[in-house]
């Protein structure tokens, strides 16, 4: 439960004088876990703000959250009061969106200042993830795709996935609580019995499934809402136990302060974002569980003395707030600086105006909407509120998004004529653009320029269920009646070059199939690569020689960034010859150069200057490529040599015939390499010796 709710709830309690069970519906106001709020705010700003890192806080909020949401449902049921699950959800939703509202009205406004262009689809698709509590399976889905745009890390709604997780919960948990009432009937047994039933059984199925799935997918794990709920679990389970606990008061002292040691310590001595939410998230949520247990001492040596202090109280009250504007801040700041990380000085001014806009957020946003009466009148009323809170972020984040949509269509309608690409190389091109032209592609299209495939193999061609290729398969074109059949393997360098092999293999009813694992290059086993990719490659390889194609395409040369060092990718001859004495014609790329610097950025940072970014070619290419003498080692090899597409006699640039080259520092844009197509298809050509292969004009 949200900050605000445990306010409301606080200005209707008063505070007992020791932690008895509790009578069915007596409410009771817990300032020390007010307090216990407080210090996980703290933890998670500072931890953020100074020290890049995650301090544990935000799982002692998933715990506070379900312990406060249990207590509330469970006294309702023992009271015989109705659940009224509609009305609790409106209630809690408008109270709990007024102040998202605000802060997503407000990062909006300042992306459309502050960011460049690139950020603004991604923003869009995070507002709306956040404004419907899914922005954790957005952030889960990216953080696991190679492909995604590096974008989160400096998304100013990142923090949002935790808010969604709560809200999910929120949905999740009062059915649960209302199933259990039939259920402990039928059953003939305590309703509270049959939760701790459900809650334990969750509580021990998603720890199970956390720990799993942090071993095996640490970056999935960490937004994904199965492997939280059992944190949530824990704080219902201590909720429905604490009555039922009579600690003598030196234990409580104890268990109090060793708790708050506990959290204090978590961050430091546990790499949080590296290991979490695995078994390691239980220090944060058992210290925070000890500190609940703890309660009211009655002592001036208890731990709840300190946290129940009344600065500590009154930063709980703001917590919820100072947790939304925190995180944006902060990356509105470290854009605006071009920082990495905020100092003493300027951190301390992140955290003050992220405070001052949180008191002005409780004062004039979430207090007078909790004391305005009207709303609670009928539910109706309560719905149209919260109908109107999603309006004012979803009618201006629905024209933003229709005016990004029709900028990037409008030049996507562009001829070939105002983007020519790599066609202006041709010493014959003769210019015909358009002076108004605008270079394409749009910057809100560019987490699009990865090449495009059809689909899955076709299950003639598909690897054996259960191999290390078997989710890896792809393919361009029909098997059906197909002239030739290539074989793509590699990383993401060779998926690359097959935007530019797609226009050729469908005019010449091509049949290509890739095997692709991203960061892997192809060749024979190396020690330099990990166990992992020497097992892929050695699979692919193996899968290849099965499938006896015309052709096998891999990029053979590794480039270095901002640099002419290069090399042939490791075990790479061994890797092929096995393909050149079955047959098997191996078309060998060179790399494409690498920046030290993300090109698309640098680019876009001088209003996308055709004349911007440019680098000596001398600086990043080889006079003497590492693929001379492979063909003369391995007759079977056709080296293919792209450099002319990409640079310059003297410089490699960033824009080339009024289209972006590059989507980052290293890897190009699908839209570029669609027009090398034509050049692509004739040095194949050239190189094979294949008759009757057509040469697409243009894309």
């Amino acid at each position: 439960m949200s900050a605000t709710e445990q306010h409301a709830a606080a200005s209707r309690s008063e505070k007992p004088s020791v932690p008895s069970a509790p009578a069915a519906g007596e409410r009771r106001y817990r300032p020390e876990v007010q307090g216990l709020r407080a210090l996980a705010v703290i933890l998670v700003v500072i931890y953020h703000v100074w020290l890049g890192r995650v301090s544990g806080g935000v799982d002692v909020f998933l715990l506070i959250s379900a312990f406060l949401l249990t207590g509330s449902f469970v006294r309702k049921a023992e009271a015989g009061r109705a659940l009224a699950l509609g009305r609790y959800w409106l209630h809690l939703f408008k109270r709990l969106l007024p102040a998202v509202v605000v802060v997503l009205l407000s990062v909006l406004a300042a992306t459309a200042f502050l960011l460049p262009a690139s950020y603004r689809q991604d923003l869009i698709t995070e507002s709306w993830s956040s404004l419907f509590y899914v922005q954790n399976w957005t952030l889960a889905n990216n953080a696991v795709d190679y492909l995604a745009a590096d974008h989160s890390g400096a998304s100013p709604l990142q923090h949002f996935w935790s808010l969604s997780i709560q809200g999910q919960v929120f949905l999740l948990w009062p059915l649960l609580f209302a199933a259990a009432l039939p259920a402990a009937r039928l059953a003939r047994i305590g309703y509270r019995t049959v939760l701790t039933g459900i809650f334990g059984i969750i509580f021990a199925a998603s720890l199970a499934f956390s720990i799993w799935q942090t071993g095996a997918n640490q970056a999935y794990a960490y937004f994904d809402t199965r492997t939280r709920l059992w944190e949530f679990a824990l704080g219902t389970l201590l909720a429905l136990a604490l009555p039922y606990l009579h600690l003598g008061r030196r234990l409580r002292i104890l268990i109090g302060w060793t708790g708050v040691a506990a959290m204090l310590g978590c961050g430091i001595i546990l790499q949080v974002q590296q290991q979490f939410p695995g078994y390691l998230a239980l220090w944060p949520t058992l210290a925070a569980a000890m500190v609940i247990a703890a309660g009211d001492t009655g002592s001036r040596l208890g731990a709840d003395r300190w946290l129940t202090a009344k600065p500590l109280v009154k930063l709980g009250d703001n917590s919820y707030a100072l947790y939304l504007w925190h995180w944006p801040v902060l990356v509105f700041w470290l854009i605006a600086s071009g920082q990495e990380n905020a100092g003493i000085v300027d951190g301390a001014a992140v955290i003050a105006v992220s405070l001052l806009l949180a008191v002005l957020t409780t004062k004039l946003v979430e207090t007078p909407l909790r004391g305005w009466s009207w709303p609670e009148a009928a539910s109706w009323r309560s719905a149209l509120v919260l109908a109107a809170s999603f309006a004012l972020v979803a009618a201006p984040l629905a024209g933003w998004q229709a005016k990004v949509a029709s900028d990037a269509q409008a030049v996507r309608l562009q001829s070939i004529a105002d983007n020519p690409g790599a066609l202006s190389l041709d010493p014959e091109f003769q210019t015909a653009a358009s002076t108004t032209a605008l270079v394409k592609p749009s910057a809100s299209e560019m987490d699009q320029e990865w090449a495009k495939l059809d689909h899955a193999c076709d299950e003639a061609f598909a690897p054996a269920e259960g191999s290390v290729l078997e989710k890896s398969c792809k393919q361009i074109g029909s098997a059906d009646g197909a002239q030739k059949r290539i074989v793509v393997l590699g990383d993401s360098h060779a998926m690359q070059w097959t935007a530019a092999l797609r226009p050729v293999a469908l005019a010449n009813d091509w049949h290509v199939v890739t095997v692709l694992k991203m960061g892997c290059r192809y060749g024979a086993a190396d020690p330099e690569r990990s166990e992992e990719c020497n097992a892929f490659n050695e699979a692919a390889g193996e899968y290849t020689l099965g499938l006896m194609p015309d052709a096998v395409f891999t990029v053979a040369s590794v480039t270095e960034e901002s640099s002419p060092a290069e090399y042939l990718a490791g075990g790479y001859d061994d890797g092929v010859r096995a393909f050149d004495e079955a047959g098997i014609a191996v078309l060998a790329m060179r790399d494409n150069p690498r920046f030290e610097f993300d090109m698309f950025k640098c680019l876009e940072a001088n209003d996308l200057s055709v004349q911007a970014c440019h680098v000596p070619r001398s600086e990043l290419l080889a006079e003497v490529s590492p693929l001379e003498g492979l063909q003369e080692r391995i007759p079977g090899v056709h080296v293919l040599d792209m450099s002319d597409q990409f640079c310059f006699e003297d410089s490699c640039p960033g824009i080339i015939g009024n289209v972006i080259v590059y989507k980052d520092h290293d890897h190009l844009n699908r839209t570029y390499m669609e027009t090398v197509s034509p050049e692509l298809a004739q040095r194949i050509l050239d190189a094979t010796g294949w008759e009757g292969v057509t040469v697409p004009a243009s894309v």
